[in-house]
């Protein structure tokens, strides 16, 4: 079907057509064999075969590999004001079915809600925000308001939007670092949440991401249910999350692990606003130092939740070796009858290969793995099944036998 649009006109080569075909958003610089009509950087425009058969409608980015990021496969629907409201509100109201409650959550994850590029997470009425797309960027004027309109037509009350642009994949998107308000100056910079039953302290200025790690919402919870009555070693624990939700179902002890002062002094914040300050260890070192420190079966329970050790293919050989150590080095220390939580954030490490790691280290330590849960992110970090990328959470439990 040949199509008469407003928008560039993007040809793709046969091979292109068949990737988009199958089902995945992104067209890539290599397989653009032209693009039509007048065009500028960060437009919308409509990717097309090389007999003109329409594909999809996207944002196109000169400088980024991804060339056209589609966002919509019908040719008839008109992209204004409008379209991307309905957006919004879709992903508004997904939230509202899966969560219920929606005091912190993600309310946009890029291309899992047809927004390329831009993450919207909510924490009580603050909204921060990433983009890492230039079609995106050229987008914010209208997108932006739309959020604060859709929020509130729905009951929730918007103060503002924090911007935390500091990624330096926007450097490929031929973007600028910053962070900063949008629109109305606030001076505050933090706000506490409710998670499971606990309050955490949430710095959107000065924390990791966009402050807070949402998508391990429901693995700590897991967590909790398993720690009652254990001798508990959360490593890497960043704020504490992990560990208050051990402490606060029981643990007979709690040790966190973390490198960064920085971060262990809201992880003692969060303990005091919960009251169970008295419960948790915090330990400033290297967690693989410490690992080979601390007596064999000091603990009953080991959580290693670190933090991505690969963000491209290239080093995936160097992150493999990195998480068998520490997963081989947690084993032997819990020994037989232990309790072992351990995951990876990166979607490069996949669900194959790391299960081939956990078994390599099995087999090293000499002890089996009896599996009680796997999981993946919370709900709120929808995967759509034709985009791999958006499935980056393993998150797996076991017993040590």
């Amino acid at each position: 079907m040949r199509i008469e649009r407003e928008y560039p006109r993007v040809v793709v080569s046969k091979k292109g057509e068949r990737w988009l075909d199958s089902g995945h958003p992104w067209c890539y610089g290599s397989d653009v064999v032209e693009i039509l009509d007048k065009y500028n950087n960060g437009d919308i425009v409509d990717v097309i075969s090389p007999k003109g058969k329409y594909l999809g409608t996207g944002l196109l980015s000169l400088t980024s590999k991804i060339r056209v990021r589609i966002f919509s496969k019908d040719a008839s629907t008109v992209i204004d004001d409008s379209f991307w409201k309905r957006r919004i509100e879709y992903a508004l109201s997904y939230r509202q079915s899966v969560l219920g409650n929606l005091n912190a959550c993600r309310l946009i994850f890029g291309e899992s809600d047809y927004f390329p590029g831009l993450t919207v997470d909510k924490y009580n009425d603050i909204l921060v925000t990433q983009i890492v797309t230039y079609g995106m960027e050229q987008l914010k004027p209208v997108i932006f308001p739309l959020l604060f309109e859709a929020l509130n037509e729905n009951g929730f009350k918007i103060k503002g939007i924090y911007e935390r642009n500091d990624v330096a994949i926007r450097k490929l998107e031929g973007l600028d670092e910053y962070c900063g308000w949008y629109g109305q100056q606030l001076k505050e910079q933090e706000t506490i949440i409710n998670e499971n039953n606990l309050k955490i302290v949430v710095n959107y200025v000065e924390g990791q991401k966009t402050g807070y790690f949402l998508d391990q919402r429901d693995n700590r919870r897991l967590v909790g249910e398993i720690a009652k009555n254990k001798r508990v070693l959360d490593c890497f624990c960043h704020t504490g999350s992990f560990a208050l939700n051990c402490a606060l179902n029981g643990a007979s002890k709690v040790t966190a692990v973390d490198v960064s002062e920085k971060a262990l002094k809201q992880a003692r914040t969060n303990a005091e606003l919960n009251y169970l300050d008295d419960k948790i260890d915090f330990v400033c070192a290297d967690v693989f130092d410490y690992l080979d420190r601390v007596n064999k079966k000091d603990y009953e329970f080991i959580i290693l939740d670190p933090p991505a050790f690969t963000k491209s293919r290239k080093t995936i050989k160097s992150a493999y070796n990195g998480y068998l150590e520490i997963n081989l080095k947690a084993i032997k220390l819990l020994g037989r009858g232990g309790y072992l939580a351990t995951c990876s954030c990166s979607h490069f490490m996949n669900h194959e290969l790391f299960e081939k790691m956990l078994k390599e280290a099995s087999y090293k330590s000499g002890f089996d793995l009896k599996q009680i849960s796997v999981s993946q992110q919370a709900k709120d970090h929808p995967i759509l099944w034709n985009v791999p990328e958006t499935d980056y959470l393993k998150f797996y439990i076991f017993q040590i036998i």
